[in-house]
């Protein structure tokens, strides 16, 4: 008499297809929270999407396909930014123009942000740190654009290579190093500006934009930068 087979008791999906199925769709809601999350491009998504597959064995011997880093990348952040400093330098533009100081106000735009250069002589007089009152209007409308802009700013110190020495200044270290906190301290103590985010630095006659051979060139070595610091540099 023919035996008969014992029927299989395990019907349906094997086990490890579960899990199989709940590593899927975590990744698949991993993914749509970093899509959510940031601005992507087209092809770096459908590439994405690729690899997933390829480690997962969707296409032929787990092919992985490379591509550039995609998260915490954030174009449309950085073409914001771009476009602030862009707005604040036009701003500052018709306020220079408006009140004829082309010669003693620059702006330029750098990896750093926006920088804001003054001619010493615009803020100060010859050999000394006290900002000249007449210069101090200048300095609020910077520091309405700075309290608009939410950025960190670093307030740079330089002079010529001209030697001073006094007793309250025995080099240009202590000259464009006070020149810079006394600038610093204004925007702290009577424009409000929150204290962390400023900083100070002289540079003494060491880091020049021009000739010290001639009064002109050394003129424009003698100023005060202020920067207003984008996201990426810090200050650096």
């Amino acid at each position: 008499m023919a035996r008969r087979k014992p029927e299989d008791s395990n019907k349906g999906s094997p086990e490890w297809m579960t899990t199989y199925g709940d590593l899927v769709t975590l990744l698949l809601c991993f993914f749509v929270l970093l899509f959510s999350f940031s601005t992507i491009d087209n092809n770096k998504f459908k590439a994405i999407i690729q690899s997933m597959q390829g480690s997962l064995g969707v296409l032929d011997s787990g092919v992985i396909v490379q591509v550039d880093p995609l998260i915490n990348t954030f174009p449309g952040d950085t073409r914001d930014e771009e476009n602030d400093f862009k707005r604040i330098k036009e701003q500052m533009d018709d306020f220079i123009k408006e009140n004829n100081l082309e010669k003693s106000v620059s702006l330029i735009l750098d990896e750093r942000g926006l920088l804001v250069r003054l001619l010493d002589a615009t803020l100060f007089d010859s050999g000394k740190a006290e900002i000249k009152n007449e210069a101090k209007y200048i300095i609020e409308m910077i520091s309405d654009v700075i309290m608009e802009s939410g950025k960190n700013i670093r307030i740079e110190g330089h002079t010529d290579n001209v030697p001073i020495n006094t007793e309250k200044f025995p080099s240009n270290w202590e000259l464009s190093t006070t020149r810079a906190v006394n600038v610093l301290k204004y925007l702290i103590e009577v424009r409000n500006i929150e204290p962390w985010r400023l900083s100070a630095v002289g540079y003494g006659e060491y880091h020049p934009i021009d000739t010290n051979d001639t009064a002109e060139g050394r003129q424009n070595n003698r100023r005060v930068d202020i920067v207003i610091i984008n996201s990426e540099s810090n200050g650096n």
